[in-house]
């Protein structure tokens, strides 16, 4: 397809999952404690709740705040208004893609974010929502299996769960990474050895990881104490949660144990990387040899070996980003459909960012196909 003589691979594209896709999905003998995806006159409604009525993997102040006023509400229903009357369909998305000028798109869901994150979920049941969404995620791709890649769900209540859902996605759904929100789930940090089985299989199957957070969650999480303000609560959500899921696996040991671990933290802009990595590179310089013994080099080395960041369309910072690490680790992603997307001008966006062609065309298709293996 080509955009001005660019391949684009979006690295993190969204989709909307219809409301009863886990009713429809889930093992039978979970039916009756499926959530229900919930309709209002907003269309891009990604609420959730439980069959008693109650929300599900959000803050219950967060129906509260779903009001049909304001900027987001006028650009969803005059932007997404014939997406949602059609379904958002896999027909639906290929056509965003074509609008966009986007060649290849790596799926990850939206209501599918809320699916995992209440705390201290049953773990069997958590493993059979994962299942049920990547199942229906398998149709979804089939339309068009060479331009809809999939990104599998895997559940954090039981890493056995989760290594034999990796398998199976990779080896019988072909999905080309797997995802989990970076938001601590339970007490256990990523570096805790309750996941080296999750780090092991991932580095032996050579599949990467994207870590992808939200604006709301029902676990603890960092925009809580903004709450029931949404504009100040997405403002620090996303990027703050991913700063500390990055704290985790580059100065937490994780990637020093692991050197064939592919990681991306995506939809939560760049332009804060810079300082984050030189402060843990000074953490490190400080007090490594006490608190940091499995490192043998800088956290910020094992970011550039082994992590990838994703740019926002219009993220002007991204360079001052190249000027402190380069193009190599950054990807980029239209974060279509949702309220904060620049669709249908997110890849005109980005094109006209201050950047060089050589950068742009690395962001847009070359890094994002090293961390999928696409090439």
């Amino acid at each position: 397809m080509a955009r001005d003589g660019f391949k684009i691979l979006d690295s993190d594209m969204h989709l909307m999952e219809p409301v009863d896709l886990w009713e429809r999905y889930i093992d039978s003998k979970f039916r009756s404690e499926a959530p229900r995806g919930l309709t209002s006159e907003n269309v891009r409604d990604l609420r959730m709740a439980h069959p008693d009525g109650r929300l599900w993997g959000l803050p219950q102040t967060h129906g509260r705040r779903n009001s049909n006023q304001g900027h987001n509400f006028q650009k969803n229903q005059g932007i997404y208004g014939s997406h949602a009357e059609r379904g958002w369909t896999a027909e639906v998305q290929l056509e965003a893609m074509d609008i966009e000028g986007i060649d290849v798109a790596v799926l990850y869901p939206t209501r599918g974010l809320q699916a995992l994150s209440e705390p201290n979920m049953e773990a069997n049941f958590a493993a059979a929502l994962a299942r049920a969404y990547n199942d229906w995620l398998y149709d979804f791709c089939e339309r068009n299996p060479n331009r809809l890649l999939g990104a599998g769900m895997i559940s954090p209540f039981d890493i056995d769960a989760a290594v034999a859902e990796v398998k199976r996605c990779i080896k019988e759904l072909g999905f080309r990474a797997v995802f989990m929100r970076s938001t601590i789930m339970n007490g256990r940090n990523w570096f805790d050895d309750y996941y080296e089985p999750l780090w092991n299989a991932l580095e032996e199957l050579e599949i990467p990881i994207g870590f992808h957070e939200s604006s709301s969650s029902a676990a603890r999480q960092t925009g809580d104490i903004f709450e029931p303000n949404f504009m100040l609560r997405r403002a620090v959500a996303q990027p703050m949660e991913q700063m500390l899921g990055l704290v985790s696996l580059c100065s937490g040991g994780v990637l020093a144990r692991h050197p064939k671990l592919r990681v991306a933290f995506l939809e939560a802009n760049c332009t804060w990387l810079p300082w984050l990595l030189w402060r843990l590179d000074e953490g490190w310089e400080r007090e490594g040899d006490i608190w940091a013994r499995d490192l043998t080099r800088k956290p910020s080395d094992y970011f550039k070996k082994q992590c990838f960041v994703s740019v926002e369309p219009d993220e002007d910072g991204v360079k001052y980003v190249i000027d402190y690490i380069g193009t190599d680790r950054l990807v980029f992603s239209t974060d279509y459909p949702h309220g904060d997307s620049k669709f249908p001008r997110a890849v005109e966006s980005f094109l006209q960012l201050d950047i060089t062609e050589d950068n742009k065309r690395k962001i847009l298709w070359d890094n994002c196909a090293e961390f999928y293996r696409m090439r």
